[in-house]
Order: structure tokens, then C-alpha cells, then sequence
């Protein structure tokens, strides 16, 4: 069976998006979301590494991945995995309360597991009725039963000049200076800026800088403006170069993106 992909906007709950796939051979980088990634595995297993730890998620277990934590998503055995996906705003979830925490990345909870597809299908289906009734239903049962407290980290040392340069990449997403060009504006040396880099985000400067591009890569083709113009603003060499790390973030090419927001424009 060849990989397939399908991403698309829940038709009644605003700032939720969703993706039914299945993958054998696809590697997802290492990235982080604003938002939210929770889904079920349908079957097969997804590995996927998160905070410092090599997770794997099996046929009827949940995945719960926090927004702004860096993770990866491979296939755990030959065969691959299939799995649906969720991906709220934290607005969308936390409902105007703040920021959920799910301390467990992979929950073996069949009732949630069964909620999770039932609400996916509806939207699938396109019934606006059934299908914000049921994500509705299904984002209260996952905050009872699986948001915990958000420990408190350690400051890291060296936390100001990597605000400084998140600042800064975000300012010359399009033209970055070197690591080296980036310890300078922040009056930092490169190797403990980097350090403290990834300390701070998960990821170094450059992984994060493409993740970075990636997001405003979305937000320009929710416009309909076309990929080739789009990898151009956000810094990307051409569109192949965009189409590669869009793909290995998002998990479907920008076309394919642009339909599913319904900005997508024939040429």
C-alpha cells in the first residue's frame, strides 16, 4: 500500500486542522507547532523523538505533543503507520483558560482513542453539527482525563541572548547572518550560543530557523499566494527547496496545503 496523505480545516470548529495518513518511507524533521498535535495510531507504530526521548506509538494508542516542543515522526516498523491527527490552536483548546500541559506523550485510553475517530470521520464526512459536537466532547474529555501541571524549567544560562537571536532570525528570516554573525549581534561567543540555543527552543539556530520559515510559509499560502513567490519570501531557494522541508514538517506538499485551506489557484 503507497503512502497517502490528506489534510483539511474542521468545517465547524475554527483553528483546528487534520490530517489522515498513512506513511512508510516519510520522515518528519525535527519541528515544533504553535499549536497542538494529538491524533491516533490506526494501526502500525510511529516513532518519533521528543524531548531527549525516542517515543513509539502503537495501534489504538494516543499521541499528545504539547505546541512549541520539538519532535520528529518516523515509522517504527517496516510496515509503517496510519494514523488520524488533530492539530487546535491553543485557543481552540484551551478555550480562552490558558495553555493546556499534557505531561504524556502516549496514552493508552480506548474511549478517548474511539472519541478521536468518531470526531475525525464526522469532519471527514463534512457534518458541521456532529463534527464540532463531537471535538467539542473530545477536547473536554482530554483535559480531564490527561492535562496535568506544566513543570517549571530552569532558566538556562545565556536565556537573553537567545531571545535576542529568535528575534533576530525571525527579523532576517528571508537573509540570516551566520552563527557566528548571530553571536556577534547578541554579544555572545557561537558555541555557548548555541548551546543555550537549543537548550531554550529544542533545536539549533538553523533547524529552528527552518521550522520558522515553514510556519510563515503557511500563513502566506493561506492567502493564495503561490508557492514559488512564497519560497522566495520566506527565504527558501527556489519551490523544490520549499516543497522538501514543507513536506517534511507538515506532512503534505504546499499545493496540497493550499487546497485544503481553499486558497489553492490553478495556473
Amino acid at each position: 500500500m503507497s503512502e497517502q496523505a490528506r489534510f483539511w480545516r474542521h468545517p465547524g470548529v475554527p483553528e483546528v486542522d487534520l490530517l489522515k495518513a498513512r506513511y512508510v518511507t516519510h520522515r518528519f524533521s525535527r519541528h515544533v507547532h504553535e499549536g497542538y498535535a494529538i491524533g491516533v495510531i490506526t494501526s502500525g507504530v510511529e516513532e518519533f523523538a521528543y524531548k531527549g526521548r525516542l517515543l513509539r506509538a502503537g495501534e489504538g494508542e494516543v499521541v499528545l505533543v504539547n505546541p512549541e516542543h520539538e519532535h520528529t515522526g518516523q515509522a517504527g516498523v517496516p510496515g509503517g503507520w496510519s494514523y488520524r491527527m488533530l492539530y487546535p490552536s491553543v485557543e481552540a483548546l484551551g478555550a480562552g483558560r490558558g495553555t493546556p500541559y499534557f505531561p504524556e506523550q502516549v496514552v493508552r485510553d480506548p474511549d478517548l482513542a474511539r472519541l478521536l475517530v468518531s470526531a475525525h470521520l464526522a469532519t471527514e464526512r463534512g457534518d458541521r453539527l456532529a463534527a464540532s459536537t463531537l471535538m467539542r466532547a473530545l477536547f473536554a474529555r482530554l483535559l480531564s482525563r490527561h492535562a496535568g501541571s506544566r513543570p517549571v524549567p530552569e532558566a538556562p544560562t545565556g536565556q537573553d541572548a537567545v531571545r535576542q537571536a529568535i528575534d533576530l532570525l525571525h527579523e532576517r528570516m528571508a537573509d540570516p547572518p551566520t552563527l557566528e554573525g548571530l553571536a556577534e549581534a547578541v554579544q555572545a561567543r557561537p558555541f555557548p550560543l548555541l548551546r543555550a540555543f537549543k537548550a531554550v527552543t529544542g533545536l539549533p539556530p538553523h533547524a529552528y530557523l527552518t521550522s520558522l520559515r515553514v510556519r510563515q510559509a503557511r500563513r502566506l499560502l493561506e492567502t493564495g499566494l503561490p508557492p514559488a513567490e512564497v519560497a522566495a519570501e520566506v527565504g527558501f531557494t527556489d519551490q523544490a527547496h520549499l516543497g522538501r522541508h514543507f513536506k517534511r514538517v507538515v506532512g503534505i506538499p504546499p499545493a496540497a496545503y493550499q487546497r485544503a485551506a481553499g486558497t489553492y489557484k490553478t495556473r
